[in-house]
This record gives structure tokens, C-alpha cells and sequence, in this order.
């Protein structure tokens, strides 16, 4: 999205004339969803605090010079220019997949969660990466609030108010920090359920948390976090969750109803689907200036791409792949949005047969949310926690999301939340919307009815 809305200001003019019908060029921005999802948010859409839809920016209103097609690229044949494309449509009236012909491929489609081949974890194991697994997961916390107060069954209690979160980066934590904090408000709104009651565990498989914002704030995190009643369990794994069971490398064994996944992420498999190089990790090698490596036509950004960190010591330049481990510039967000506007810039550099510019950006710090008015952060070499760190951490994100649109919904959300009480509302019909009418269909009569 970010490339798309940057060639939309480089190419204007070319733009404009392919829809006179004078020749110009033409941008296809090709997804899954009709939205690009601002994922430092999710957080805070699973605790309330945003709204869902002001968390994703929709395609069609940003990209409005921009050619939208929802659907998947299968397969890619850059021998041939040509992406193989399944889009809503296919599989009706006998409509199978289409081959969508291109001059100037941009693939960046980002990282999937990786999933460890774990007894249960299939099963039970719940992601955090969409805007509809955060108000999934939202739904389901409070749910087993609503399970914990009406069951007699000690056991069933017990696993209802146990939270086990697997991965301690920056969607581990932030996840479990908002979502406690929004339980634990919870709480005073059920008669028979207290804070102390709820079990929080966090399973890091490294000896600390948040390595992003370094050792000093991933120690003060961890002494927060458990400051609260949170049980965070570094250096230990998850070796099972069959039965609803967490069975971790020490030994423990939890049962819980409550159990999120995230422990890393991997390339989209679609990049196994081209005749691209990639790495050792499934990633496309690229140069410094963003294209991938000795192919023409083809460039990469983000998640997806091995792009050589030129402030690195030792790293490769003018134009290398930079190949040595550890040279490569990190998957995070901070890399992937800089990259795409400076890919945008000399994808139309080519085009116009201008010298295209080398991607360098020195990592500026990191900020992490550890619930409300709590937060760490480690910007410019400066190390800053509570309060100040979760407003760093708001306005940084502020100024990130795109459009003022949404800056200006976000911002509004946050005001009227700091004036008015949060809402704790479980919507998990939303997940099966036509449940009741199906019963009532069946049936003949309301299912509340006599």
C-alpha cells in the first residue's frame, strides 16, 4: 500500500494519461483483503481502546488512481511476466483462476505466522496478525469471563481463567498486557471473579522479552509484567497443548482454554510459488536499490525481502545482496515502510530511465505498550519507561498510521476513552453471524422461544 500510494504521487502524470487512453502506465495493487491492517495497533483493538475498522485503512479510497484486485496470487512466472490470480470470483459459474500479465513486479507480501509442528497447537492455538484474530481473541477472553462466573465446576473455572501467550517479541507482550489489563477491569462488573483469580502466563523461549528496546528495558518489562501477577517464564518452551493441556519444557502442566501463538513469523508461502531467488530463510534476495537480484522487472520490500543493511559494518554495497548473515536489514515495520517509498521512488527513477537511489536507514529505537499508562521504550540511545514510554510509544504510532483520517479517528477514540469508561461488550456472534437465523430456520421458532 505504501509503495502503491507513493507511485500514485511519482507517476501522476503517467497516470493520468493512461486514463485519457494516451498510453501512461497503470498500478494494480493486488491483495487478499480490501485494506492494508496497522498491525502496532492490534493490541489496542483487542482491548478496546480502538475501534476495529480504524485499525485498517481501506485500498480503494487511499489508492483512488489505483487499479484494486481482491484476491491471492498463486503463482508468479516472471520468465513469462505473468501472476497466477485467484480472486473472489473464482470457483462460481465454473470461473477458475486468472493469469494476470505485468512489466514491473513489486512483490511484497509480507510474513505468516510460524506455526511449530506442536501436539494440539493446530487445534486450540489462536494467531495474532489480523484485525480479525485481535477482536476474535477480545471476544473469547471475555467469553471465558462470562464461562468462569456461571460454571460450578471448579476445573472448568480454573482453565477458563488461565491465558497462555507463546512468543515474548512485541506482539506477545503487548497482547497480553492489553488484553490483562482489559480483564482485570472486567472483573469488577462480574460478582464472583476477582483479578487474583485470572492465571496469565507468558512462555518465552530465549532468557528475555522485547530484545528490540535491549537488555535494561526487557528486564524492567519483565519485572513489570510480573509486578502485576503475571507469570513470565523465560528460557522454557511449549511441548504440547493436546486436551486443552499447555505442557511446557519445565515441566509444568497448565490447562487452559486460552492459548495464543506468537512465536515468530516465516515468508508468505507465495514466494516458493516463483522463479525468484530467495535465501537460506525463504526470503527474496535483493540489492541495495531494492530490486531482486539478477532478475529486471522484479522488486521486493519488507518481510519478504533480503535487503542489505548498508549501516551495518561489514555489509555489502553498490548493489550487493548482502548474503552474510546478520547484514540483512530486520523484518519490522520501521524498515518495511522506508523501504517501500524508496522502492516506489526508483521503480519510477527506472521507468524514466533516471539513476535509482541505495535503501539506508539507521535504526532509530524502539517502543513497546505494556498496558494503559504503561510502556518501555529505548529512542536515540535513550532509555524511558512508564508513562512517558506508553505516550512515546501513542504518538510514535500517531504520526505512522496513514491518512489523517485515520490519525484524526484514532486520536478522537483515545480522548473520549480517557473521559468514559471502557466497554467490556463479548460480540463472538460476530464470528458466525448467521447462527441464529439457521436455528430459527430449522427449528420454526425464535431459539430464545418456549
Amino acid at each position: 500500500m505504501y509503495t502503491a500510494l507513493r507511485l500514485q504521487r511519482c507517476l501522476r502524470k503517467e497516470l493520468d494519461r493512461a486514463r485519457e487512453g494516451r498510453g501512461g502506465v497503470q498500478v494494480v495493487v493486488l491483495s487478499p483483503e480490501p485494506y492494508m491492517t496497522y498491525q502496532p495497533f492490534l493490541p489496542e483493538a483487542a482491548a478496546g481502546s480502538i475501534s476495529p475498522r480504524h485499525v485498517v485503512v481501506p485500498l480503494r479510497r487511499v489508492l483512488p488512481h489505483c487499479r484494486i484486485v481482491t484476491g491471492e496470487a498463486r503463482a508468479v512466472d516472471h520468465a513469462r511476466r505473468v501472476a497466477t490470480v485467484e480472486t473472489l470470483a473464482t470457483g462460481h459459474a465454473g470461473t477458475g483462476p486468472v493469469e494476470v500479465p505485468y512489466d514491473e513486479l513489486v512483490l511484497a507480501p509480507g510474513s505468516v505466522s510460524r506455526a511449530l509442528p506442536i501436539p494440539g497447537l493446530a487445534d486450540h492455538g489462536i494467531g495474532f496478525k489480523t484485525v480479525e484474530e485481535a477482536i476474535g481473541l477480545r471476544n473469547h477472553v471475555l467469553e471465558q469471563l462470562d464461562i468462569a462466573s456461571s460454571t460450578r465446576d471448579p476445573d472448568v473455572r480454573s482453565a477458563a481463567l488461565t491465558f497462555l501467550f507463546v512468543g515474548g517479541g512485541y506482539a506477545g507482550v503487548e497482547a497480553l498486557a492489553e488484553l490483562e489489563d482489559m480483564a482485570r477491569y472486567a472483573c469488577r462488573y462480574y460478582h464472583n471473579i476477582r483479578p487474583r483469580d485470572m492465571k496469565w502466563i507468558l512462555v518465552e523461549a530465549t532468557d528475555r522479552i522485547l530484545p528490540e528496546v535491549g537488555a535494561a528495558m526487557g528486564r524492567y518489562a519483565v519485572r513489570e509484567l510480573r509486578g502485576r501477577n503475571i507469570d513470565v517464564r523465560l528460557e522454557t518452551r511449549l511441548e504440547s497443548c493436546e486436551n486443552r493441556v499447555a505442557q511446557l519444557s519445565d515441566g509444568s502442566r497448565h490447562p487452559c482454554r486460552t492459548l495464543v501463538w506468537t512465536a515468530g513469523v516465516k515468508p508468505h508461502p507465495v514466494l516458493a510459488a516463483t522463479d525468484l531467488p530467495r535465501d537460506a530463510r525463504g526470503r527474496l534476495r535483493c540489492t541495495t536499490t531494492l530490486r531482486v537480484e539478477g532478475v529486471e522487472h522484479a522488486w521486493s520490500a519488507g518481510d519478504a525481502a533480503a535487503v542489505p543493511d548498508l549501516t551495518a559494518r561489514g555489509a555489502s554495497r553498490a548493489g550487493g545482496s548482502g548474503g552474510e548473515p546478520g547484514r540483512e536489514c530486520a523484518p519490522n515495520a520501521q524498515h518495511a515502510v522506508r523501504q517501500a517509498r524508496r522502492l516506489a521512488d526508483n521503480l519510477a527513477a527506472s521507468l524514466r530511465g533516471e539513476e535509482e537511489t541505495e535503501y539506508r536507514h539507521s535504526h532509530t529505537g524502539s517502543v513497546a505498550s505494556l498496558g494503559l499508562h504503561k510502556g518501555v521504550a529505548h529512542v536515540y540511545g535513550r532509555k524511558i519507561k512508564g508513562y512517558p514510554a506508553w505516550l512515546l510509544h501513542r504518538a510514535y504510532h500517531l504520526s505512522r498510521v496513514p491518512t489523517v483520517n485515520r490519525k484524526a479517528r484514532v486520536l478522537a477514540e483515545w480522548t473520549l476513552a480517557g473521559l468514559f469508561k471502557r466497554e467490556i461488550v463479548s460480540l463472538g456472534s460476530l464470528e458466525h453471524p448467521r447462527a441464529e437465523f439457521e436455528l430459527a430456520a430449522g427449528t420454526g421458532r425464535h431459539p430464545e422461544g418456549p
